[in-house]
């Protein structure tokens, strides 16, 4: 899982500073979408030839580490 994860880099120059896939001017936060949007592997992959398999994973591995550590309050339904 550390590998997947060592995947996801950080550059304040590119995208100021938001998580990216290995430095490439991809970030975690367009690939979550695409998946969201509905967006297959094969055609995330095939749209972006420099992603591989795993770094679509190390999104999404990404994504639960940052969910996994978020602090649930008591939160009161709008009514």
């Amino acid at each position: 899982m550390q590998d997947l994860l060592n995947r996801i880099t950080f550059n304040q120059e590119i995208l100021c500073g938001k998580p990216l896939i290995r430095g490439l001017r991809i970030s975690v936060e367009m690939i979550l979408e695409l998946l969201a949007r509905g967006a297959s592997e094969e055609e995330i992959l095939q749209d972006y030839p420099l992603l591989e398999p795993d770094d679509l994973r190390a999104a999404l591995l990404y994504a639960h580490h940052m969910v996994a550590r978020e602090n649930v309050f008591d939160r009161v339904a709008a009514g």
